[in-house]
């Protein structure tokens, strides 16, 4: 399955937000081994480049499919896609928004732009993103999402942002493609403590709560 296939089955992306990763490919190992597949590594933890290249290597060990997060530059995306980032993910829609959509299509791996407003989605859509991530998704919740699925029927909506156990069947339901989970899976300090089996406890956990 390509990335958006295995998103539409799977229901969920882990977040990964960490001050340091001491070993890739152990972090999408645990994960996966909790049911989550799809793994985003973000701009947002130093020497991304090295990690992707890790998990990116180690991907047919581990199962995992490994994308970069927070990419906010052209150059950013490129340096992902070489480094062998499967996917990427925006925070919002700045000045570069197009060239991140240009560098990951010419890459042949989709993208999700960030969005908050109705006519952010429509942005993002016209700049040619293949999901849009909504974010921060926490603040309104799900009958925000079901509100956006109104005037966008069919769009890949994958809302970010205070997503947890506790209301990510609620944003499923409301017609999102997947959720992202972030801290409540993947929290920094297990990363930084290497401690992959609280982590693999806390994906199977969430898996669970999918339904």
């Amino acid at each position: 399955m390509n990335t958006m296939e295995l998103l539409r089955a799977d229901r969920v992306l882990s977040v990964v937000r960490a001050p340091e990763i001491s070993d890739a490919r152990d972090l999408c190992a645990a994960l996966v081994a909790g049911g989550i597949h799809v793994v985003e590594l973000t701009f947002t933890t130093p020497d991304l480049a090295r990690h992707l290249e890790r998990a990116a290597s180690t991907a047919a060990e581990t199962g995992a499919v490994v994308g970069a997060g927070t990419v906010q530059t052209g150059a950013q995306a490129t340096q992902a896609v070489d480094a062998g980032a499967q996917f990427l993910v925006t925070p919002g829609q700045g000045p570069e928004a197009a060239a991140i959509v240009e560098v990951a299509h010419g890459a042949g791996v989709p993208v999700a732009l960030a969005a908050f407003t109705p006519s952010e989605v429509m942005t993002a859509l016209a700049l040619g993103s293949d999901a849009v991530k909504i974010f921060p998704a926490h603040h309104l919740g799900p009958r925000y999402l079901k509100d956006l699925s109104g005037p966008f029927p069919g769009v890949p909506l994958l809302p970010s942002g205070g997503i947890n156990a506790s209301n990510a069947r609620a944003f499923l339901d409301a017609g999102a493609l997947a959720v992202s989970a972030g801290t409540d899976v993947v929290s920094p300090a297990d990363v930084t403590a290497a401690r992959w089996s609280d982590i693999t406890t806390k994906a199977a956990a969430f898996v669970t709560a999918l339904g």
